[in-house]
């Protein structure tokens, strides 16, 4: 059979992780998808995949052609782009991932406009916390809060993003407002857990000196939304991702603090590995969600993004 062809089913079995499902994606029977799969498995004397009646799990080698046959295919959309005037085609199958809340407020309704423009591509959005593994996962396109240092990956920034301390104003008329450092020490925290861990927290005053904060707490708790349900209902001082409580906020059901002592801004960007030739699907969808959640995020909050932290959430 043609060789495109040929790596172009490689590439949808790798994909959608089903002989079945690749099947459907190149219109072939899954006996005709077994055969091509087992002819190119032969004639280079690797196996691809591993499959049983109960699973399909992709080899290192399948991983390492997936990836460059994907390469090899965008290279020869591009190709015939060039040549007859036309862009290559965005189509098949992008893997996205970013920090839960942020993906869920932001990201999503991004995909969604992006899913409308580009009728020909299906979105796969994977929302944790967790920092994923672009290559190991197979994941397209990620959006990361926080610094990229040394980091292979290309990065297209879509704004900055800060912590900010805030508080109901019924636990503020009880407990009244910290004015320094040293006056949270009196005061009721509720804190989000990083994993099992009770985070430090960090302050930086406007020379530049750094201080970290230990919160003593009796509700830890290790998701945003609850915690931020806690704050309102007056249970103590939170520290949030500020796009988290920008609506409370505005309207006033919670209260920033210590606004003085807030640490500098991290960098929110969309990153993707780099390759010579992107898949036209990474391509058009970076070009679209970069200025859609710059926008977003800078109509949300005035003129810049404000959320940080050492982990992407």
């Amino acid at each position: 059979m043609d060789r495109l062809e040929e790596l172009a089913l490689l590439v949808a079995i790798v994909e959608e992780g089903s002989l079945a499902a690749a099947g459907r994606r190149t219109r072939r029977s899954p006996a005709s998808v077994t055969r091509i799969l087992g002819d190119l498995e032969r004639r280079l004397g690797l196996r691809l995949v591993e499959r049983t009646t109960r699973r399909l799990a992709v080899t290192d080698a399948g991983r390492v052609l997936g990836e460059h046959a994907r390469a090899l295919l965008a290279h020869y959309e591009e190709a015939i782009g060039a040549t007859t005037g036309r862009s290559a085609i965005a189509r098949g199958t992008l893997r996205v991932s970013a920090p839960l809340v942020f993906g869920r407020m932001h990201l999503a309704p991004v995909v969604a406009g992006f899913l409308e423009a580009y009728r020909d591509v299906t979105v796969e959005l994977f929302l944790s916390n967790r920092l994923v593994d672009l290559v190991e996962e197979r994941i397209d396109v990620a959006l990361r809060i926080g610094p990229l240092p040394g980091s292979p990956l290309v990065a297209k920034r879509v704004g900055e993003v800060k912590r900010v301390l805030v508080a109901s104003p019924r636990y503020l008329q009880r407990h009244g407002h910290p004015r320094n450092l040293h006056d949270l020490g009196d005061h009721q925290f509720v804190v989000q857990l990083q994993g099992d861990l009770i985070p430090e927290w960090r302050f930086a005053t406007p020379g530049g000196k750094s201080f970290a904060f230990s919160p003593k707490s009796r509700f830890m708790v290790n998701q945003a939304e609850t915690a931020i349900d806690a704050a309102c209902a007056g249970t103590g001082i939170i520290r949030a991702l500020s796009y988290q409580v920008a609506g409370l906020i505005s309207s006033r059901k919670l209260l920033r603090l210590l606004t003085q002592l807030e640490p500098p801004p991290l960098p929110v960007n969309l990153v993707y590995k780099e390759r010579a030739f992107l898949p036209a699907q990474v391509r058009a969808f970076v070009d679209y969600a970069a200025p859609a959640l710059a926008r977003r995020m800078s109509s949300r909050h005035r003129g810049k993004v404000i959320v940080t932290g050492r982990a992407p959430y």
